[in-house]
């Protein structure tokens, strides 16, 4: 048997945190058929926002990537809630990345690649995806980046 996803997210040194509670009418996740789809998950840490305001004029790009990475952590730990075990993940089917971002910002599938990068190296194999990666003019909560995603689970 292959690496599993929390060896991957030990050697990547990510603990995934306590999934959110949802801050408004709607679940943290849903499940139909085989397909688990999490809620947008925003840069959260120990229940406090890490990242706000908008990319191309109050964070770079890069600050903008790391944003997205702590979405994705908050999206694996959402699927932790759902699943009780990462190992029922069969693939990451397609995650939506929305980037609060100034009219002229063009790198908006940079910043997704915070997501893209950390969700391929701790799913492995598992983490191929399709995705989308759109500018928003506001986020909730003045939030940098906000990511969902759809889960095939096994």
């Amino acid at each position: 048997m292959g690496e599993t996803i929390e060896k991957r997210l030990s050697d990547l040194g990510v603990t995934l945190p306590a999934a959110a509670a949802p801050a408004a009418n709607y679940l943290p996740f849903v499940t139909s058929g085989n397909l688990l789809f999490t809620s947008g998950q925003l840069p959260m840490r120990d229940g406090k926002l890490q990242v706000s305001g908008v990319v191309g004029r109050d964070l770079d790009t890069a600050a903008g990537i790391e944003a997205a990475k702590l979405c994705a952590i908050n999206v694996l730990a959402q699927a932790k809630a759902a699943l009780g075990d990462l190992e029922k993940i069969a693939r990451l089917v397609k995650i939506s990345v929305f980037v609060a971002s100034t009219p002229d910002f063009t790198e908006q599938h940079l910043v997704a690649n915070g997501a893209s990068d950390f969700l391929a190296a701790a799913l492995g194999e598992r983490g191929k995806h399709a995705r989308a990666a759109v500018g928003m003019a506001s986020l909730p909560l003045n939030a940098a980046v906000e990511v969902e995603a759809v889960i095939e689970i096994a």
